[in-house]
């Protein structure tokens, strides 16, 4: 009992340092409990004795607090937790409620169960709300009580321990019983006003509950706005999924917060945006919000004809900038008309206007932005003058992109698929010089109409990073990119055979993304004698590549093979260049060490995730 009283006293001192959720007017109790620790200190020879009257007016009261009133807050969490599973659902089957054939009996089903569900979900709630606002009180008084009747049993029952009590004890002692007693009438005063409150809300009307039976007119000036959402995610090509999730505006953005989240996150900067209202998917009150630049946009459908109106309004108004005049509130009246020409729906099959954007992916937390790193000199070109609009990307690497795009093109230097190319057949002695290996992911190639400008690559990463996001294809094939002194070659890890093989001579262009300093990638040419010309039309293909290290790496490697090229044309310069690298005991350029040996337990694992 003595070692039971110590631990106590370390313990009372610790409560301070504990973590509960609810910890209103926890302060004046931490107070008391260190005062009782001093006193537990002192009351250390103990008897057995007590052991009843420790269980009648210590642990009762704590056993009490935890199979009672907590378990009591577990089993209304569980049925609040039930009444708002109902209620979604119930939600769910009225959100599918056509709007084309309108079942009249079905609506009306539809829109009780909503309404029960509701009404049931409510009750649930303020029921859970109010015993969490009593166990705030109980939790005091559970700890508090037990600690008062172990104090007063042990000065009642123990002679030894009477000439330790003083008449400051005996103050204290009724100063702790005195607010015990007052944490329990703010208890029943605050129940009996949780009551009534309850009675209140819960004596309106049914239609309260019901959706699409707002009383209250349009407020078309409003700058902030909340409510729950359904947001069509594409979750294929062609396949779409409808989530409801919980919007508000905050700062000019569009925030989303999860079921479950702490907070919530932005969604999409609403400034500048534009919206308009839509038909989609047979169903009611949707409307679409579209980024600035045209490259983001989200379809979402309000529950009510009021919501909906008053979302498209408050958009419109925040897409102004309103929010940041001096008076807010006269421009959105100002802009009212604006709002109510908005409000008019669209159908998909009218003509968009030139830069409209199509509907996208839309995600919380998951807008998908690209940059293509582009170094600003001098006038930048134009997309459109680096890669034709429209131009297919090629996600394997079966076919150079130059032949997926026209395949029926005759003469020229084709890949072999299966194998080496023709001059693999025979060994190339100038290969020794320099052989460096890396691991690399194929991202996408595609036909370009340049080779002498960096920003061609740039461009090629951003539409082939852009295009895996938008049709969702984040699986990669693994393989590895040798690069010798006359030839770049794509082998597969697995079966060592040679995907692809370029002459270095064919490579005009090499760059590593000046962001994601990860991806890299080098621009080809081929020739086309297809129309008779004696030196064939030139044409370009762009491969981009996800490296296990630095992409400035490989650039710096295909550098030093092209002067080991160049320098083959004289052998003094050769020679010097030689003397001037370190080389390996074999003759070889000394460069890296080799990355394929982390990578090779895993060679035979295609279709990695990229993380580009």
């Amino acid at each position: 009992m003595g070692l039971a009283t110590e631990q106590l006293s370390k313990q009372l001192l610790e409560y301070e340092k504990k973590n509960f959720a609810l910890g209103r007017g926890d302060e004046e109790v931490i107070t008391t409990l260190q005062n009782f620790a001093k006193t537990v200190g002192q009351l250390n020879a103990l008897h057995s004795e007590l052991a009843n009257q420790m269980a009648d007016s210590m642990v009762f009261p704590l056993i009490q607090f935890r199979e009672k009133d907590l378990t009591e807050i577990s089993t209304l969490k569980e049925i609040f937790a039930i009444g708002t599973d109902e209620h979604e659902a119930a939600m769910v089957k009225y959100s599918r409620l056509p709007k084309k054939k309108e079942n009249e009996k079905l609506k009306a089903d539809l829109v009780k169960e909503v309404a029960y569900t509701r009404r049931k979900q409510h009750q649930a709630s303020l029921q859970y709300y109010c015993a969490l606002n009593a166990l705030q009180y109980r939790k005091r008084v559970a700890m508090l009580e037990p600690m008062l009747g172990y104090t007063q049993a042990q000065i009642s029952f123990f002679k030894k321990g009477f000439e330790l009590v003083s008449k400051k004890m005996d103050c204290f002692l009724a100063s702790v019983s005195n607010m015990t007693q007052s944490i329990q009438a703010q208890l029943d005063s605050e129940a009996e006003a949780m009551r009534v409150s309850h009675r209140e809300l819960l004596s309106v009307e049914d239609t309260v509950y019901m959706p699409d039976k707002d009383t209250e007119p349009v407020n078309r000036t409003l700058i902030q706005k909340a409510g729950y959402l359904n947001i069509r995610n594409k979750t294929g090509l062609v396949t779409t999924a409808w989530d409801r999730l919980y919007f508000f505006t905050q700062g000019g953005n569009l925030m989303c917060q999860p079921r479950g989240a702490v907070a919530g996150g932005m969604v999409l900067d609403l400034d500048n945006s534009s919206v308009m209202a839509v038909d989609c998917e047979d169903r009611r009150y949707c409307f679409q919000i579209t980024s600035p630049s045209g490259k983001t946009s989200m379809i979402l459908q309000a529950e009510s004809k009021k919501e909906y109106e008053e979302w498209i309004c408050t958009v419109n108004n925040i897409s102004r900038q309103i929010y940041l005049t001096d008076n807010p509130e006269a421009v959105a009246i100002r802009l009212n008309q604006t709002a109510i020409q908005a409000v008019t729906p669209i159908t998909s099959f009218e003509k968009r206007q030139d830069g409209s954007p199509n509907p996208d992916r839309a995600k919380p937390g998951g807008v998908h932005t690209t940059s293509s790193g582009s170094q600003k000199t001098g006038v930048a070109p134009e997309p459109e003058d680096l890669i034709a609009p429209g131009t297919p990307i090629q996600f394997d690497i079966m076919l150079p992109a130059s032949e997926f795009q026209d395949q029926n093109r005759t003469g020229g230097r084709r890949t072999n698929p299966f194998g080496e190319t023709e001059d693999d057949c025979s060994t190339d002695t100038d290969d020794s010089l320099l052989q460096q290996v890396f691991a690399v992911r194929f991202l996408g190639s595609m036909a370009v109409r340049c080779g002498d400008n960096q920003e061609v690559i740039y461009e090629a990463m951003r539409q082939v990073l852009a295009a895996r996001a938008i049709h969702n294809i984040f699986r990669t094939t693994e393989a590895h990119l040798m690069v010798t002194s006359s030839s770049l070659r794509l082998i597969d890890p697995q079966t060592q055979v040679t995907r692809l093989s370029f002459q270095l001579g064919e490579v005009c262009q090499f760059a590593a993304h000046q962001e994601n300093g990860r991806l890299m990638g080098f621009v080809v040419e081929s020739r086309d004698w297809s129309d008779g010309d004696e030196e064939g039309e030139p044409s370009f293909s762009a491969f981009v590549f996800e490296s296990n290290t630095e992409g400035e790496k490989i650039c710096y490697t295909i550098n030093l093979a092209k002067e080991i090229t160049e320098a083959k044309k004289d052998p003094e310069a050769l020679a010097q260049l030689m003397k001037n690298m370190p080389l390996t005991n074999d003759g070889k350029f000394l460069l890296l060490e080799p990355e394929t040996g982390d990578t090779t337990e895993g060679a035979g694992q295609e279709d990695l995730e990229s993380e580009a």
